[in-house]
């Protein structure tokens, strides 16, 4: 039987003995794991669907992936770097889910009923920020509950040269119906300008952090305490006026003398980033920056 990856134009041989040679270049390495594979290679396939269906309704997104899949992901080290972070943000989230405790059953006195807000009442500015915040991190899963990409969390030059690589892709399939083959630059105009509008998770976090003024430290310890990585992620970026994308991979490459640094500005004390140390330190098989953490530039998401 003839290897799928042959016929792609691709060398199986040379493939495994360019890898070999980066192993025997640096043995002692730390190499990914089956589930970091596994997690980028998902979050990588949900990105290509979402913004092929964009461009184009009527693309057979699973023929699209597996020619990819067999020929190699065009821009591969720019993917490599968002569903990695989106990845191992996810695997942290899930680890904390697992060990951390249910909230503690609050006494049913007229007090703690008083702290509960009336369904009917409206939410305030720190709420409703809050709120926006929740959603736009829903958006980064599938309908099943696995871990995406938003379309809207993705920086303009990553999400056009992804549209255009599916685009130069789908030209290659129509190029034989000239309507269907001029209308593509439209699709990609369109797509184009509808992303350049939309807003994501970095947006929401900044909003949120804006609302909460000297509220912030506090929110960020509370979000520590509950475990509420995205939150925390989120107000880190806007106070360092950087990414969603870019503080989730640095503080998720850090070392731990490094974080207190990272999360000045939230105004956090020596107590409040103990939780936050402790469950970074359980995440198995974390890659950690030499310099303490990843340079925050060129990742979004």
């Amino acid at each position: 039987m003839t290897d799928s990856a042959s016929l792609s134009g691709i060398d199986p041989l040379s493939a495994r003995l360019r890898e070999l040679a980066g192993y025997l270049a640096a043995p002692t390495v730390a190499r990914l794991t089956e589930e970091q594979r596994a997690l980028s290679l998902g979050i990588a396939r949900r990105l290509v669907i979402d913004v092929a269906t964009r461009l184009d309704r009527a693309i057979d997104t699973d023929r699209l992936w597996r020619e990819w899949l067999r020929g190699g992901l065009p821009g591969a080290e720019r993917l490599a770097r968002i569903c990695f972070a989106r990845a191992e943000e996810h695997r942290w989230r899930d680890l904390s889910m697992l060990r951390s405790s249910p909230p503690p059953i609050l006494p049913e006195t007229d007090e703690a009923v008083a702290d509960v807000p009336s369904i009917d009442a409206p939410l305030s500015d720190v709420d409703r920020a809050y709120l926006a915040l929740q959603i736009a991190d829903r958006r980064r899963f599938d309908a099943l509950g696995h871990p995406a990409l938003a379309v809207a969390d993705l920086d303009d030059d990553i999400f056009r040269a992804v549209l255009l690589d599916i685009a130069g892709w789908r030209l290659s399939e129509v190029s034989h119906d000239h309507k269907r083959a001029a209308e593509l630059g439209d699709a990609v105009r369109i797509a184009t300008e509808r992303h350049a509008d939309e807003k994501g998770i970095t947006h929401a976090g900044a909003a949120y952090h804006d609302q909460l003024g000297s509220g912030l430290a506090d929110a960020a310890r509370d979000a520590i305490l509950r475990h509420d990585w995205p939150t925390l992620i989120a107000l880190a970026a806007a106070a360092h006026r950087r990414s969603y994308g870019d503080m989730a991979l640095a503080l998720l490459t850090a070392e731990t003398g490094a974080l207190s640094s990272l999360l000045a500005p939230l105004g956090l004390d020596r107590a409040a980033m103990a939780p936050l140390e402790a469950s970074l330190a359980m995440l198995p098989a974390r890659a950690v920056a030499d310099d303490g953490a990843l340079p925050m530039s060129g990742l979004t998401a």
